[in-house]
């Protein structure tokens, strides 16, 4: 899946881009925009297919959708650098998603988040998998998302900029670490 992304992106980065992908944004007519928001939303339903499928628990199901979707983001940044030799740079700034508006930062943070998704999920099935299942109490679900959530914020701070073809403003690193942070400590405080 991570290739089949990435060979759509080099289509419309060779279409759209063709002296190369830089901010701000080239414009790009409104139905490939639509076209490209429901591909990602198929993108997304196919990976929960694989979770709903692979697991037996909600946790299980979310932890292998997780795993997905961190592999899939891998690759398809993996993929990009074996084909156009794209990004020159783990701070290269990338759109990211589309849904529901342009998520903009460095490749570095979602190949992080990726990572964490991976490593949190996996710890999850290992337990699950040995008879120790995890159970994660509503206090610390909602410090997880509220990690995620100051995650989101930081790839949304220059949503507007990419939407209206601006230069962008630098990558919140303090929101995202701060995200990052809040949900690993709340999810791996609460594995014990």
């Amino acid at each position: 899946m991570g290739y089949l992304e990435a060979t759509v992106v080099v289509y419309l980065r060779l279409h759209y881009y063709p002296e190369g992908f830089v901010f701000p944004l080239a414009v790009i007519p409104q139905s490939i925009v639509i076209a490209e928001v429901a591909r990602e939303a198929a993108t997304i339903i196919m990976l929960g297919v694989i979770g709903w499928l692979s697991g037996q628990s909600f946790l299980a199901r979310f932890s292998y959708f997780s795993i997905a979707f961190g592999v899939w983001d891998i690759f398809y940044y993996v993929f990009l650098k074996v084909i156009l030799d794209w990004p020159p740079s783990l701070l290269t700034d990338d759109v990211l998603f589309l849904i529901p508006l342009p998520w903009v930062g460095p490749v570095l943070a979602p190949v992080l988040v990726s990572l964490c998704l991976i490593v949190a999920s996996s710890a999850v099935l290992v337990r699950e998998s040995s008879g120790r299942p995890v159970c994660i109490t509503r206090l610390r679900w909602i410090l997880v998302c509220l990690g995620g959530l100051l995650v989101l914020a930081s790839f949304l701070v220059n949503a507007a900029a990419a939407m209206h073809h601006q230069p962008l403003a630098p990558f919140d690193w303090y929101l995202f670490t701060a995200g990052i942070l809040v949900g690993l400590t709340s999810f791996l405080t609460g594995m014990k």
